[in-house]
């Protein structure tokens, strides 16, 4: 008695996989050249432009009738960045028999416009003649833009590099020179400058770090039970001791507060981030809210929400919508302008949400909500 065995789907009976199915193209999708996001660009094997779509158009600032029948290189006339005529450089038709494509590269338009462009040369037969040209554009503008917060970060950073280590170097410099010249008191002046300008500069990298993990997605939340009002009572403690008045500070708690598992470390840094926005730039009373809410996420009924407001001139409302961009500062008073970026990271990195408004009193109101994100076990 033979025992027969069962085929998965799809799979042949002899045992032999099925052949490969050839993509379906753009037609069989019921997706048009115009629906493309990117530049499509086609020619035939005269060299004659047989397709132009929208983005293309868009890009170039060239009409589709216009570039449709003409010569490739007329209806597209590219240049290096060096100004010499791309296409005859190429020569897409006449150069090497082996060679199937042109890799992404920056080119110019007539007008210096910056643009990417890949090309792929389709052969009816391997080593034969170019049977179509397919060119695709892409606008460098994102890569620029991209390319520019580089810029401005590697910038602002040199910058605020400078000032404390120019300090502690001449601080340092000046005390190995001329140790037994100066009291005391001067000595530990001195060195105290050198501590603060140590921490500035270790703040500094530490801001870097986080940007770097929050762009890269790689920045890790280690979750505890965290006790939120006791961490807003701390970073006031520290305040009054710094010589803030007491009175200057009111926090409000509701109850009862789900708990709430999150990283004390960074919600710590949330906290002062804020708050320190609310007391250099802001004036009158600083208010901290914490209030149980609604989960920012789906699958939890509770959250714990923490808004942060003062009684200053406040933000322009049309300078709301770049508050957690960076570089954004809300007064020429200090600051690298990253914090609020971060504090946006790292709030989203838990889950949560934050939105910036005007507060009651007329400044600043920042809020924060945090899913309570308890682990599985708990549930």
């Amino acid at each position: 008695m033979s025992v027969g065995t069962s085929s998965a789907p799809g799979e042949h009976r002899t045992g032999r996989p099925p052949a490969p199915r050839r993509p379906a193209d753009l037609a069989g999708l019921g997706i048009g050249p115009d629906e493309l996001p990117d530049g499509l660009v086609v020619a035939d094997e005269h060299g004659r432009v047989i397709c132009f779509n929208a983005a293309a158009a868009r890009i170039t600032a060239v009409p589709a009738e216009h570039a449709l029948g003409r010569r490739l290189d007329q209806a597209l006339p590219l240049e290096d960045l060096d100004g010499r005529r791309w296409w005859q450089l190429t020569d897409p038709y006449g150069g090497l028999a082996i060679r199937v494509r042109q890799p992404e590269r920056n080119l110019l338009l007539p007008g210096g416009r910056e643009v990417l462009v890949t090309a792929r040369y389709v052969r009816t037969e391997p080593l034969g003649p170019v049977h179509r040209v397919v060119v695709t554009l892409r606008d460098t503008e994102a890569r620029r833009r991209t390319e520019r917060s580089h810029a401005e970060l590697i910038a602002t950073v040199a910058h605020e590099l400078r000032s404390p280590l120019t300090s502690v170097k001449g601080f340092t410099a000046t005390l190995l020179a001329k140790w037994a010249r100066f009291t005391d008191d001067q000595k530990r002046l001195m060195l105290e400058t050198v501590d603060a300008d140590a921490d500035r500069v270790t703040r500094l990298i530490a801001e870097l770090l986080d940007i770097s993990r929050i762009d890269s997605g790689r920045l890790e939340v280690r979750r505890q039970p965290v006790d939120i009002g006791a961490a807003v009572g701390r970073h006031i403690q520290a305040y009054v001791a710094a010589g803030q008045p007491a009175d200057r500070f009111l926090l409000r708690l509701g109850r009862p507060l789900p708990a709430l598992w999150a990283d004390p470390d960074k919600i710590d840094q949330v906290l002062s981030n804020l708050m320190e926005n609310a007391v250099r730039h802001g004036e009158g009373t600083v208010t901290i809210d914490i209030t149980p809410t609604a989960s920012p996420r789906e699958e939890e009924d509770a959250g714990t929400s923490v808004t942060v407001s003062d009684e200053g001139p406040g933000i322009p409302e049309e300078s709301m919508n770049r508050v957690f961009t960076r570089f954004w500062r809300g007064s020429k008073r200090g600051g690298t302008g990253l914090g609020l970026y971060i504090v946006k990271g790292i709030v989203e990195a838990h889950g949560g949400t934050i939105t910036v408004g005007r507060a009651p009193g007329g400044g600043a109101e920042f809020r924060f909500t945090l899913p309570v994100a308890a682990p599985a076990y708990l549930a």
